[in-house]
């Protein structure tokens, strides 16, 4: 009797552990079947455009300050603040009396000097030819006839260029316009004492830019220059108009600054109408059009940290990260260069926890 109890309670004690075991197993198997997958994909190449927006500033295409070269007084002044003005045409004319005396004194010192050597030139002129007659003038009076003519021939030639810096001097009195443009800014008034130096010239008589055409500037950072070009058309707008504007790129620096490290970049903008003025802010959008095919990925695959910028690329199920660096960015895609090859699978959704060598279940 007591026999069959043991073997009956040894019997229980087994089925109880095999019940057991085999809960065991459909717990793990659960929990492996719930256990999520890693999502992948493969990488490829694409020609990524973006659109890059950035300020600029609108100036006239030519500029200049014009101040007065000679000590003088403002005696006519024949243009105002928006005067349009012609090339040549006369804008302010000065009054300098001293050089005036100064031309006069040349003028007549000139005079003098062309008489006197036109006197010794035709002194030596008659001895040549009475000298041509044998024993009549001696060698030594014609030498010394024609050393006075040389002579008086460079007095007269000094008494010219003396002239020549005085006329000169004298057209500064005239001040005129350098070319076509639009007077946009007027610092003196008739009377006022004007000069290379001193009061008179801590700011410019008049300013004159060239509006019909504009310069369009804008500073592009470093990591955009390489997709851009001369002859590039953008498109840009101003706060004063809701119109879009056109234009194409004409000049581009070829380094870059050493401040802002940016390259500067220009374009012509045609402003026959007058819509756009000088000083004007513009928002530029600028087109980035890779020259090449280059690997884009989600942004979500590429990990910033202190390690530093990698995804993660699955070989033989095993993680294992790869540096990269980053290149343009739009909506959820960014541009990736590194150790990489089209349709080597990455992990989509990457992050530090992911360590090299760990398992990766696709």
């Amino acid at each position: 009797m007591q026999n069959k109890i043991i073997q009956s309670t040894m019997l229980l004690f087994i089925a109880v552990s095999l019940l057991s075991s085999c809960n065991s197993s459909k717990k793990e198997e659960a929990i492996a079947e719930v256990e999520p997958k890693t999502e992948t994909f493969l990488l490829q190449k694409e020609k990524f455009t973006t659109e890059l927006r950035m300020p600029a500033e609108l100036s006239g295409f030519q500029q200049v300050d014009l101040y007065a070269k000679v000590s003088s007084f403002v005696k006519l002044l024949k243009v105002d603040i928006g005067s349009k003005v012609t090339k040549g045409q006369l804008l302010i004319v000065l009054e300098a009396p001293e050089i005036s005396s100064q031309l006069a004194a040349a003028e007549s010192r000139l005079k003098s000097m062309e008489a006197i050597y036109n006197t010794s030139k035709s002194t030596y002129n008659r001895l040549y030819e009475t000298s041509k007659v044998e024993g009549t003038i001696s060698k030594n009076d014609l030498e010394m006839a024609n050393g006075k003519k040389n002579s008086d021939y460079a007095q007269y030639q000094a008494a010219v260029a003396a002239h020549k810096e005085v006329a000169i001097m004298r057209g500064y009195l005239e001040i005129r316009a350098p070319f076509n443009g639009i007077v946009t800014a007027r610092n003196v008034n008739l009377g006022a004492y004007v000069g290379p130096s001193g009061k008179g010239s801590d700011l410019p008589l008049l300013t004159i830019q060239e509006q019909t055409k504009l310069r369009l500037a804008v500073s592009i950072p470093e990591l955009y220059t390489g997709y851009l070009k001369q002859g590039d058309e953008m498109s840009f707008n101003v706060k004063s108009s809701p119109d879009t504007f056109k234009a194409k790129i004409q000049r581009m620096s070829g380094a870059l600054d050493l401040k802002l490290r940016s390259e500067r970049v220009e374009m012509d903008v045609n402003n026959t109408n007058g819509n756009l003025l000088p000083g004007m802010v513009a928002e530029v959008l600028l087109p980035l059009n890779a020259k090449d095919s280059t690997f884009v990925a989600p942004k979500t695959a590429v990990v910033s940290s202190a390690e530093g910028v990698y995804v993660i690329k699955v070989v033989n199920h095993k993680a294992t990260r790869i540096n990269v660096k980053k290149g343009r960015e739009i909506d959820d895609k960014i541009e990736i260069f590194g150790n990489l090859n089209t349709n080597d699978k990455l992990i989509k959704l990457a992050n530090e926890e992911i360590k090299e060598g760990d398992a990766v279940k696709e």
